[in-house]
């Protein structure tokens, strides 16, 4: 039998795909856990009602403990914010002398805070040299900086509860070498209504668990530019047009949480939305998970039988949703979809150098105030929608993931110290490997100011490289596949060596002259 324990919070990103949802997000874990007899010995869980990128130190939050009676999840305290944290702290030296005493033997955190009410439980846990598992790219980062065990380190994007609760057993039983089937499904749930369905109205969320899809449309693009196979430009056409149904399933699946039957309900309100573009395939996928979960409930009590509610909450639902944005709301949302889109050609063909360069300049700024996934991902989805690429996308390849790779490679090459070497080498692998986890180069530049603005810098240049070439392109792909997916392969390919390079240099810079500073410290100290 082995111990797990559960720290972290609800988090920023992670609110939105999942995180406001406390109970459900920790009772996955422990339905995945519990399948092979993982023991859950302790639970510092602080559940924001809001997403952590804009709380305040009065927001509202509570905390969740572990009950050994009745072995479940318990809420244990609320308040603000700043209370919660205070209370959760307590937690945290209970987990963290557990973890010493030897009695918990791998911890999962999401998003959590490892210099504040996190700080106990990850120094015993580094101590200790227990497996880590989690998410959060900033959270993560930072606890990988720190020396610890980290065996499956993620940020949240494109992710469920589910699919974490998975990813973090699957881990673990390979790292103890335990045989794992993952349960899908919950018999507890099964049947039952969530309730508050409008509060799981979240559009970016609904995005960017659609990225997938986006992805796909470019890697066909890309494939069909090779040399006979020109005949998949249909099939480009044909993903083209299938885009709002993938929205309108996720939309749908989030709302309701109702597994098949909102599946099913997405699909068809997407099919019959698909002249109002991914806007309304989003409209009609949410009127049908909203409509889902009414019909259940009222299905449910006029006591039909069970296949009957099935059909009737999948089936009317998805119908009466696509049947309203066919009929009526799909011209406003193609309307809508199009505009955006017009907005940003028309600031690109104004000056496509100046609007390379402002993206570039702004796009960490964006992302460390957590901007990006409200409101840039969203638009680069939009660009994507009619042609497979972005401008925006573009520059989020060169100004996000080639400059945390540029970071992360100069302390491979040469750090300020040894142990960062360490730290920095997956964040580059994975970087260049996958076109993701950006915030791998955070300890870096949140520790010294000429990083920090040499990633800025460097995002600036590469953006407006993006701008002289009019480079489409898109991230979430791997750096050498990048080009390929992109309507300029040489200049995209330049953009994005002129991201790693700048910052490479400056980062390299940076790292001698502080361990010159240091060095010469030392030297005075010691005189």
């Amino acid at each position: 039998m082995k111990r797990i324990a559960i720290v972290g919070s609800s988090g920023g990103n992670l609110y939105n795909l999942g995180g406001k949802e406390p109970e459900k997000l920790l009772g996955e874990i422990l339905v995945q856990s519990s399948s092979v007899n993982l023991e859950v010995a302790g639970v510092q869980f602080v559940a924001a009602h809001g997403t952590m990128d804009m709380v305040r130190g009065d927001t509202q939050a509570t905390v969740y403990s572990w009950d050994a009676d009745a072995k479940q999840p318990a809420a244990v305290f609320q308040g603000s914010l700043e209370e919660c944290n205070e209370y959760a702290r307590q937690l945290d030296e209970a987990i963290a002398q557990q973890i010493t005493n030897g009695t918990i033997d791998a911890l999962i955190i999401m998003s959590s805070d490892p210099d504040g009410a996190n700080r106990s439980v990850i120094k015993a846990a580094v101590e200790r040299q227990i497996p880590i598992v989690g998410t959060g790219g900033t959270s993560m980062a930072t606890v990988s900086s720190k020396g610890a065990k980290v065996i499956l380190s993620s940020g949240t994007t494109g992710t469920t509860n589910r699919t974490r609760a998975i990813s973090f057993v699957t881990a673990l039983c390979k790292q103890w070498k335990i045989k794992y089937l993952p349960v899908i499904g919950n018999a507890k749930e099964r049947g039952k209504v969530t309730a508050g369905s409008w509060r799981r109205i979240n559009i970016r969320g609904i995005m960017m668990a659609s990225l997938p899809g986006f992805i796909a449309l470019a890697l066909v693009l890309a494939i069909s530019k090779i040399p006979g196979l020109s005949g998949l430009s249909p099939v480009f056409d044909l993903l083209i047009g299938a885009l709002p149904v993938v929205i309108a399933a996720v939309a749908a699946k989030q709302v309701s949480d109702m597994e098949e039957v909102s599946i099913v309900a997405g699909v068809l309100a997407g099919i019959l939305s698909q002249q109002g573009g991914i806007i309304g395939g989003m409209i009609g996928g949410i009127g049908a998970g909203l409509l889902v979960n009414f019909l259940f409930r009222k299905c449910i009590e006029w006591r039909f039988p069970t296949t009957t509610v099935n059909i009737i909450a999948g089936g009317v639902s998805g119908l009466v949703s696509g049947l309203i944005v066919y009929y009526l709301l799909a011209p406003v949302a193609l309307w809508a979809g199009d505009h955006v889109k017009m907005l940003i050609e028309t600031c690109v063909a104004f000056s496509p150098v100046l609007a390379g360069l402002i993206a570039g300049l702004l796009i960490w700024p964006a992302i460390i105030g957590g901007v990006y996934h409200a409101a840039i991902l969203p638009i680069v989805l939009l660009e994507m929608e009619k042609t497979g690429n972005s401008f925006l996308g573009a520059v989020d390849m060169v100004g996000l993931v080639m400059v945390s790779a540029g970071i992360t490679l100069a302390n491979i090459v040469s750090p300020r110290e040894k142990s960062e070497a360490t730290v920095a080498a997956p964040g580059f692998l994975v970087n260049m490997g996958f076109g993701t986890f950006v915030e791998a180069a955070y300890p870096f530049m949140f520790s010294n100011k000429v990083v920090f603005g040499g990633a800025i810098l460097s995002a600036g240049v590469a953006g407006m490289l993006v701008g002289i070439f009019n480079v489409r392109g898109t991230a979430y792909v791997p750096s050498i596949m990048a080009p390929l997916l992109s309507n300029n392969l040489l200049g995209f390919a330049i953009s994005m060596a002129s991201g790693l390079v700048c910052s490479f240099v400056i980062t390299l810079f940076a790292n001698k002259w502080a361990k010159r500073a240091s060095q010469s410290a030392k030297q005075q100290a010691a005189g």
